[in-house]
This record gives C-alpha cells, sequence and structure tokens, in this order.
C-alpha cells in the first residue's frame, strides 16, 4: 500500500495546468492565475501630479518658507493647467491634478493664507524640489511588464488590469469538478430516510470543498448499486476536468465503481492508501477525452474519510489545474492537552488549530471514527497520529492537516 506522501505525488505526476483561455476580469476570476505577461499601455501617471490640494509653486519664490503670491488660476483633477507658473505666482491645486509647466513643489493649503481674492501668503518651512508631487511614470511606463505570467487575481490585480486598459486577458480556468454520491441506501436532504436508509451528506460536502478548492462543482445526483444507473453518470462525469465519486470503491459485493471506471476506459493509478480513515481511495486517469486528460477519485462514503481524501488528494488535484500552488497545507504544532492513541495506520484525528504567540497550537477533540460528522463540525484542522500505540503530552509538536483557508 502506497503512504499518503507516495499517493499524493502520483496524482500531482498526472496533474498538468488546464489550457489557458481569454477570460472577462470581473469578480469571477478572482483566485485565478494568469497567464499571460501584461505590459503598461501608458505611463502611469501620465502627468506629474498635485498629491495633495494646496498651492503649485516656484521653490525658487518661496526659499525663505515666507511669501505672498498672486494666483493665476485654479486647478481640479480631470482639468489641464492653461498658464505657466511664473516668478511670483501660483496655482491654486487639487489632489490628483496635473502640476503646471513652470512649478517644481506644491504647499499644502493648511500652510497658506488667502489675503485678497487673487494673493496667498505662504507660512511654511522652505519646500525641496518635487515636494507633494508624485512624477509622470512614477507607477509604470509604457511597454513595461506590470504583472507577470503566473500572477494570482486579487482586487487589486484587477484594478491594475483596468488602469491599462484590460478587459480580457488570458487566465488558467477554474477546474470543472463533477461530484456524484452512490449507495441503494442514500436519499437526498429533503427526503425522509426510510428504515435503512441515511440522507446524503457527502454530496453537498463534496461540492462545498471544491468550490472552496477554486474548482466549479457540478452535482451529478445518486447512482444506485447498479451498473445501469453507475454507468451514465459516471460517463458524464468523465466530461468534467476531475470527478469526485463518493460510496463503492472497498471490496463488497456492491462495491461496483472501480469495475465500472475501468469499463469506460479509467486507469487505476492506486487504490488503497495506508492512513486512516480513507484506506480504500481510488485514483485514475481517464485519457479518452478530446479536451485532454480526466482525473477520476473515488472516495470512501463514511463522510469523514471522504472529506479528509479529498483534502489530501483531490484539493492538490485542482490547484495544481489551476496553476495554484497545490498544497496541502501540513503545518507543525504543538499539543496542548495530553492525548493517547492507538492506531494500526497513520490516522488523521479532527483537531482545533490556532496561531499563537511561538506558533500553532493544536487540541484533538472528541470523535469516534469515520461516520462521525459531528464530531469533525467542532474541528478546523487533522492532527496526524503515526501507527502504533502513543501517549502524547502536552507540548509534543505533531503535523496537522489545516483545512480551512
Amino acid at each position: 500500500m502506497l503512504s499518503v506522501k507516495e499517493a499524493q505525488a502520483k496524482v500531482l505526476e498526472n496533474v498538468r495546468p488546464l489550457r489557458a483561455q481569454p477570460l472577462g476580469l470581473g469578480p469571477a476570476v478572482l483566485g485565478l492565475v494568469l497567464a499571460e505577461d501584461v505590459t503598461a499601455d501608458l505611463d502611469m501617471p501620465p502627468y506629474d501630479k498635485s498629491m495633495m490640494d494646496g498651492y503649485a509653486v516656484r521653490v525658487a519664490d518661496v526659499a525663505l518658507g515666507r511669501a505672498e503670491l498672486r494666483v493665476i488660476e485654479e486647478v481640479s483633477a480631470g482639468q489641464t493647467p492653461r498658464l505657466p507658473v511664473e516668478p511670483g505666482q501660483a496655482t491654486r491645486i487639487m489632489t490628483g491634478a496635473p502640476l503646471p509647466v513652470g512649478a517644481d513643489a506644491v504647499v499644502i493649503v493648511e500652510r497658506t493664507k488667502v489675503i485678497d481674492g487673487g494673493t496667498v501668503r505662504i507660512e511654511d518651512k522652505p519646500p525641496s524640489l518635487g515636494q507633494n508631487i508624485l512624477r509622470r511614470g512614477r507607477e509604470m511606463r509604457v511597454d513595461e511588464v506590470i504583472l507577470a505570467r503566473g500572477a494570482r487575481l486579487r482586487p487589486q490585480e484587477l484594478g491594475l488590469l483596468a488602469t491599462v486598459g484590460r478587459v480580457i486577458a488570458q487566465i488558467q480556468p477554474a477546474a470543472r469538478v463533477a461530484v456524484l454520491s452512490t449507495g441503494d441506501e442514500i436519499v437526498e436532504a429533503p427526503d425522509k430516510p426510510g428504515p435503512s436508509q441515511i440522507r446524503n451528506g457527502n454530496g453537498p460536502m463534496l461540492m462545498a470543498q471544491a468550490a472552496r478548492a477554486g474548482g466549479i462543482p457540478k452535482y451529478l445526483g445518486l447512482a444506485r448499486d447498479r451498473l445501469d444507473s453507475l454507468r451514465p453518470l459516471i460517463t458524464a462525469g468523465l466530461e468534467a476536468d476531475v470527478l469526485v465519486l463518493s460510496g463503492g470503491v472497498s471490496a463488497g459485493k456492491l462495491d461496483l465503481v472501480p469495475g465500472v471506471l475501468a469499463e469506460l476506459g479509467v486507469e487505476a493509478v492506486f487504490h488503497k492508501v495506508a492512513m486512516k480513515p480513507g484506506k480504500p481511495v481510488f485514483f485514475g486517469t481517464h485519457t479518452h477525452s478530446p479536451k485532454g486528460t480526466n482525473l477520476v477519485f473515488g472516495l470512501p462514503g463514511n463522510p469523514v474519510s471522504a472529506l479528509v481524501c479529498f483534502e489530501l488528494f483531490v484539493r492538490p488535484a485542482i490547484r495544481g489545474l489551476m496553476g495554484l500552488d497545490p498544497g496541502p497545507n501540513i503545518v507543525t504544532a504543538i499539543l496542548t492537552e495530553d492525548f493517547t492513541y492507538r492506531t494500526d495506520r497513520p490516522t488523521y484525528h479532527p483537531a482545533v488549530l490556532v496561531s499563537e504567540k511561538g506558533g500553532w497550537k493544536v487540541r484533538a477533540v472528541p470523535w469516534f471514527g469515520s461516520p462521525d460528522l459531528r464530531g469533525v463540525a467542532a474541528a478546523n484542522a487533522f492532527v496526524v497520529f503515526p501507527a502504533g500505540d502513543h501517549v502524547y503530552h502536552a507540548g509534543a509538536e505533531l503535523e496537522v492537516l489545516a483545512v480551512e483557508d
């Protein structure tokens, strides 16, 4: 059986970033990755501009910090100065307005006093050249690369792209993730379960995990433990970049998923990983799609097994397809309470992870095993307990899988 790290390496060996697409630069591309270098189409600012409300002056006229100057015009942002500033003159100027010819400093309005309609008195320390002025091209120069390929798009990047006139750019698209739940015992959330049934928590959970990873999830519904139910839904799922199934991947009589996947051309990369929960996890590839290779994950039906396997294997695949750091987010944390645990495989135990002065701290939460999704609701991480019988004392350092961004 593969270790978790070996299985993760196998997954990433089969991940290739999705082909870039021209996408509109709006909120829908937040978090995606730029797939081209973007250059400036103009100098920014495109002129010397005032950074403050005040008066544009010649430093030579205010060498001692005090002077009375004749105001020749007023310029607001969006206006163009008409008159040059000559000896003994000043221009009333607003923040963002272009600097008039001849001026080489701006004195803030709080250091001035209007004597009459045409004269201003300056009472300040001697100004320096360029005071309160942002020079043309200080932010960027025409044809300069202002965002490089690989930049992740945050609100500030979208604002910067708009500044250089871009409304479309080549971007690594979000991965399309199909989610399929399987099992005769499953009913959807609005339905009242029968005597041998449970509601489908895995579908909504995996959809949310896919979205949190940055993917675009699509729910395919419930497949029953019959070939005629599984085949069409799995076939539809193979149109997505990633297909995630839950249930039907163990070795039971009705665990039909691996056989159907093989029948449809999915090549198994691994099936079973030395971990708890989640040992029966399946990963394979489907290379027969005209859109490229699809990645297929068969997760165990127990909800905590599905959740952990998604974070360890599916999330890194989705992020790798999108050109992002795949992760997973593993940190070293100090145990805050004594804990005794016995396990035959490395175990991902629900825990609370907090950042405190001095580093990460972790506390295991009560949990009775892979069906206990309620126990996981009190956690934001999984502390990793190595195989064996161990008594962990407060202060021990352990690896922790963080699962909340």
